[in-house]
């Protein structure tokens, strides 16, 4: 079935009876629960399982168990009624975000640079001003993100050349992160008791992850189909992706995903959906993809100058402050990041699937040519009453053309796909995941082709099945 056409009950004569529907009914919700109850246990058991380094093998399975266990219930629950269903989505996004909270972090040490910056700005100090290792900053240093001695072992530690030990990655530069990011982290750090450690910030990210499930299920209802809205929201509130990378590991990209969430679906194209975008932007960078699907199918000057024009005032005003402590010194170590990362001219080694078929000088070019012209195709010809389909249509095709190595940076596609309900595009977080541990076990193999390269199959798979039913009526109306 056409998941993204409009629902309408079947003729009586073709629906099975009543007593039949409610049976369908009882085993579907008793074995979405049975499922749910086997992804949270099995979360719980990933995350104390041990970390990337040491167990890359291991946590891949329980990955692997919790994937498989997070298709089968966001297919069961389908056939769940609707209230029930809503109380599942709600009841196991909760249960899988708790499930997370078990252990600190084990694949990413991100969540340690957040906890920090949080610290330095209640100090008064802009996270722009100097890098954790800087000597002005020794002060606020303590033995949980510098352990000294015999404490520094271990999976995350890292020593800067002059001996500092610190769970706190690239120590000797400034932070990346844009300043909504800073001031959740500030928050964070505000409300957490003293000696917390990592748990407030898991929980801050499990606090955002259960309000985006929300969210998404209050969109549903908004846009007049209600009897899907579980099912997709079950699709970002299930989702591994959700419990390992954005409570687990606290990932601050779920900030971003909640504001695009409430600007695609809540707002129209204005200036309000363009403050919200705004501030998804700055949170992390990636959600300015979905401008174009905001924009969608606009052509009037006036609400596109509108949504832009707020969305850069939230942006200029959230880094207003920390200009004003910090100048130039706010932009940190990203442009350092984005070359590291190999995003910048002269570096090739992202693009995998683009090299695959053409030189290495070329990929590069092609890439921008090819977002380019999917961003002008999702402005022109998208859907304004669904933004978020052409939103996901560029996020997901530029993290199959960029192949990351990181999977919290579909996050993002994660909620969505929530939002449209194109399940197929799920595949591009899953093979960042295959590529991030998967790399460790088979070094030399080109994980990131095969990776990525089996993404784009299933989702150009998954769009021709989708468009098979228009086909089909397109033929039998033209030749009756």
């Amino acid at each position: 079935m056409n998941d993204t056409a409009p629902a309408h009950p079947r003729p009586s004569a073709d629906r099975p009876p009543a007593p039949a529907r409610r049976t369908t009914a009882r085993v579907a919700t008793a074995v979405t629960v049975l499922l749910l109850a086997a992804l949270t246990a099995v979360v719980e058991d990933t995350v104390r399982a041990g970390d990337d380094q040491h167990d890359a093998g291991r946590l891949l399975a329980g990955y692997a168990v919790a994937w498989a266990l997070f298709a089968a219930a966001a297919w069961t629950v389908r056939k769940v009624p609707r209230r029930a269903a809503t109380a599942l989505v709600l009841a196991g996004a909760a249960a899988v975000a708790a499930a997370a909270l078990a252990a600190p972090p084990r694949t990413s040490t991100d969540m340690y640079r957040y906890a920090w910056d949080g610290r330095v700005q209640s100090a008064g100090i802009s996270p722009y001003a100097h890098p954790p290792a800087a000597p002005q900053l020794a002060r606020l240093r303590d033995g949980w993100l510098f352990p000294s001695g015999a404490a520094c072992t271990g999976w995350g530690l890292t020593r800067t050349s002059d001996g500092l030990c610190t769970r706190i990655n690239r120590p000797t530069v400034p932070t990346i992160y844009p300043p909504v990011a800073e001031g959740w982290f500030a928050a964070v750090h505000l409300l957490s008791p003293p000696g917390s450690r990592h748990k407030p910030l898991q929980t801050g990210g499990a606090v955002l992850a259960f309000g985006t499930t929300v969210a998404l299920l209050a969109v549903g209802r908004r846009r007049g189909d209600p009897h899907r809205a579980p099912a997709r929201a079950a699709l970002w509130g299930w989702c591994p992706a959700v419990p390992f990378e954005a409570v687990d590991n606290a990932h601050v990209d779920t900030l971003g995903v909640l504001f695009t969430v409430l600007a695609l679906g809540t707002a129209t194209a204005g200036a309000r959906r363009g403050a919200l975008l705004g501030a998804a932007v700055a949170v992390k960078l990636l959600p300015v993809l979905a401008l174009p699907g905001a924009l969608s199918g606009q052509r009037g000057p006036a609400r596109i100058a509108r949504t832009v024009a707020a969305l850069l005032a939230v942006v200029a005003l959230s880094y207003l402050p920390y200009v004003i402590a910090s100048g130039a010194g706010v932009l940190g170590y990203l442009p350092g990041y984005l070359q590291e990362e190999g995003y910048q001219p002269g570096d090739v080694h992202r693009f995998a699937l683009l090299r695959l078929l053409l030189p290495d000088a070329a990929a590069e070019a092609t890439a921008v040519l090819l977002l380019v012209g999917t961003a002008g195709y999702v402005w022109w010809r998208g859907d304004p009453l669904r933004p978020w389909r052409g939103a996901l249509l560029l996020t997901g095709v530029a993290l199959l053309l960029m192949s990351p190595g990181y999977p919290w940076y579909a996050l993002l596609v994660v909620g969505l796909v929530a939002l449209d309900g194109r399940w197929e595009w799920l595949t591009v977080p899953l093979a960042g995941t295959v590529l991030y541990l998967g790399g460790r076990l088979l070094p030399g193999v080109p994980l990131q082709a095969w990776t990525y390269g089996t993404a784009a199959v299933c989702v150009a798979v998954g769009a021709g099945l989708r468009a098979l039913p228009a086909r089909r009526r397109k033929r039998y109306g033209a030749h009756p």
